[in-house]
């Protein structure tokens, strides 16, 4: 994949807030597959280690409304712990038909950066083991190796326990 590594990127939105910021991060082209967009394939294509790849996935609660959590990528989000911690009785991933109107992205490319609206976000407390983590740069192809102190900080989001097990 390192042929990948040299191309020419085209800034996404989340890179540009990124670099409004100030934050260092590098954007990681890799080679994506439609039919697996799976995190799975984003860390081999990376070759990273799985638990360091986080998802993005947007959830809609019963009270607070629309809610973004990061979860590593061997992991599946506890719809339980995501309605606690975001302060409703129950929740649900969005349908994927909803994703592009209401943030942005498509599925596999949902960065927890630079969302058409900001809605309060969670990341996975397992993100703090590590001093980067690899996210979605905002499109299919694309990802950002970002320290986590400054994904937490540009995303505004808590550190909580969200997935099954």
């Amino acid at each position: 994949m390192t042929e990948y590594r040299n191309m020419k990127i085209s800034k996404t939105n989340a890179a540009r807030l990124l670099d409004q910021a100030k934050i260092v991060y590098e954007l990681i082209p890799y080679r994506f597959d439609e039919n697996d967009l799976s995190a799975s394939h984003v860390a081999e294509a990376l070759n990273e280690p799985l638990e360091q790849v986080f998802k993005t996935l947007v959830l809609k609660g019963d009270r607070s409304g629309y809610f973004v959590c990061v979860v590593p990528g061997d992991s599946e989000v506890d719809l339980k712990k995501a309605a606690k911690v975001s302060g409703n009785k129950n929740c649900d991933l969005i349908p994927q038909k909803n994703l592009l109107p209401l943030t942005g992205y498509v599925r596999g490319g949902c960065s927890p950066v630079g969302m058409k609206k900001h809605f309060p976000a969670y990341i996975h407390e397992t993100c703090l083991l590590y001093a980067s983590v690899f996210v979605s740069a905002g499109q299919r192809g694309l990802q950002m190796k970002i320290g986590t102190e400054d994904l937490i900080k540009i995303a505004n989001a808590e550190t909580v326990d969200l997935i099954v097990g």
